[in-house]
């Protein structure tokens, strides 16, 4: 999947597109706290483009609003990458720098990368947002791959929820979230029940919490040289393992 394809199967309305090029200086402004921050971003980003404004006069979704959040509009961003660029940092950057919910297409060479975060208000600075947990990316199946049309089918915009922008934008969280947990379980599906894609949700950051530590527990039993440290080394390893498999039978 290309850049170009990942745009294509949203399947966004004329009256949503934007196609601006936005000024590098920006994201400096308002999406680098720090001088490594600046650094990635002067390093990283080649190129950002505004694709597209998603919002109740441009899609016929209503905007939502709680005490909690406002979500007035969905922007759609197209991020060019350089070889050197550090995805994950760069893509938190974007998605903290915008007021808005962001859907991100980034690309580096033919990796092609989507990430979605959620936003609230902050509860320290009046009129300031924040991320409501970490992003959700994933990186985008390549030709060939069997779960590239199932990802495909389900990106279009109508296929989302259409009861408000929040609601759309947890309804393209979901397909994510279906590719990610396919990719481990081998179905990709998502489910009609918010109890269980929520159990999903939870289960994914069990097995990707428990995977990291199986690779941890691996290099240190490799290293160690004490037998009895060995031992109680594999036998954590063992119960991490087991962990991950009753994470997976959630998915």
């Amino acid at each position: 999947m290309t850049g170009d394809d990942a745009i294509a199967a949203l399947d966004l309305p004329a009256a949503a597109r934007v196609d601006r090029r936005v000024a590098k200086t920006l994201l400096l402004e308002h999406g680098a706290p720090t001088a490594a921050d600046k650094r990635h971003i002067n390093e990283g980003v080649e190129q950002i483009q505004w694709v597209a404004a998603l919002k109740p006069t441009t899609i016929g979704v209503a905007a939502h609003r709680d005490a909690a959040r406002d979500y007035l509009e969905i922007a759609v961003l197209r991020v060019a990458l350089r070889a050197n660029a550090k995805i994950p940092r760069l893509v938190e950057l974007l998605h903290r720098a915008v007021p808005y919910p962001l859907l991100v297409v980034a690309e580096l060479g033919d990796r092609v990368n989507l990430s979605l975060a959620h936003k609230r208000w902050s509860q320290g600075e009046a009129g300031k947002t924040v991320l409501e947990g970490e992003p959700v990316a994933i990186e985008c199946p390549r030709d060939g791959d069997p779960f590239e049309p199932a990802l495909v089918a389900t990106l279009a915009l109508g296929r989302q929820p259409q009861a408000s922008l929040l609601t759309l934008y947890q309804g393209w969280v979901d397909v994510l979230l279906a590719l990610e947990a396919a990719r481990r379980s081998g179905r990709f599906e998502i489910p009609d029940v918010a109890e269980r894609r929520a159990a999903r949700r939870e289960a994914l950051r069990d097995c990707a919490r428990l995977e990291a530590e199986m690779a941890r527990l691996r290099a240190a039993a490799a290293k160690e040289r004490q037998m009895p440290r060995q031992v109680e080394l594999n036998l954590e390893l063992k119960r991490a393992e087991a962990a991950r498999a009753a994470a997976l039978a959630l998915l």
